[in-house]
């Protein structure tokens, strides 16, 4: 395994050298829970039904790559959200989400450096398509949670490319937009904290971690450990 040095405090380097150019990249995907936005969306709507330290359980031994299956990980915690109302999810989304610091930096630096923005998500529609609009993101990918008449089913809905976006789907959606922006993979920055990020950051020529689990900091090739995720700009001219 490749050694780690600290570039500066809270920012470590592993098989890279800085200062990189932020021009020599045409795409950087995220991670939207716990990476762009600051909670697990799915354990905060299970709040609402008195379920939260149940599902975020499941959340942080999937994060951390203790569960292999996400998907399997992510159908059980959405059948413990049965009966939490769109008024429910929308409190989340007003009371609790918020970017995470430097969020909106780093995406105004990267489309000014020419760069697109994706978000690739196992989360959910329901706060990724508003992150997304307040972020001016380019791109975006998450799952669908089924509502009937206002409330959760415990159900997700299938979409044309699938039914789950997780760590397989968040690599090929990578790809996918890489390809029609005519980027090879190492013209790819990939951003996230958990272990379903990994398929992606193995792809593409920079991988950075975000305040992550021990197993994504260790295979990553930038790790912000403190700050905002702004810090990535200090490896860039």
């Amino acid at each position: 395994m490749t050694t780690a040095t600290e570039f500066a405090p809270g920012l470590t380097l592993r098989g890279v050298t800085a200062p990189l150019k932020l021009t020599d990249f045409k795409l950087i995907a995220f991670d939207m829970d716990s990476t762009l936005i600051n909670i697990e969306c799915v354990d905060e709507i299970a709040d609402a039904v008195g379920r939260k330290a149940e599902v975020a359980a499941i959340t942080e031994a999937a994060m951390r790559g203790e569960i292999t299956d996400f998907k399997d990980s992510l159908r059980r915690r959405v059948a413990l959200l049965k009966g939490v109302t769109e008024a429910d999810m929308e409190r989340v989304y007003t009371e609790r989400l918020r970017p995470n610091p430097g969020a909106a930096e780093l995406v105004r630096a990267c489309q000014a450096a020419g760069l697109k923005v994706l978000l690739v998500s196992g989360g959910f529609t329901f706060f990724a398509h508003r992150v997304r609009d307040t972020l001016g993101i380019d791109f975006m990918r998450a799952n669908v949670l089924e509502l009937d008449d206002g409330v959760l089913t415990g159900r997700m809905v299938d979409q044309p490319w699938g039914d789950i976006c997780d760590g397989a789907e968040k690599r090929r959606t990578l790809l996918e937009v890489a390809s029609l922006l005519g980027a090879s993979p190492q013209q790819c920055i990939a951003m996230g904290d958990g272990a379903n990020d990994l398929p992606m950051m193995g792809e593409a020529g920079l991988s950075v971690a975000y305040h992550a689990k021990p197993k994504v900091r260790e295979q990553a090739m930038v790790s912000i450990e403190t700050g905002g995720l702004d810090r990535l700009l200090e490896l860039m001219r």
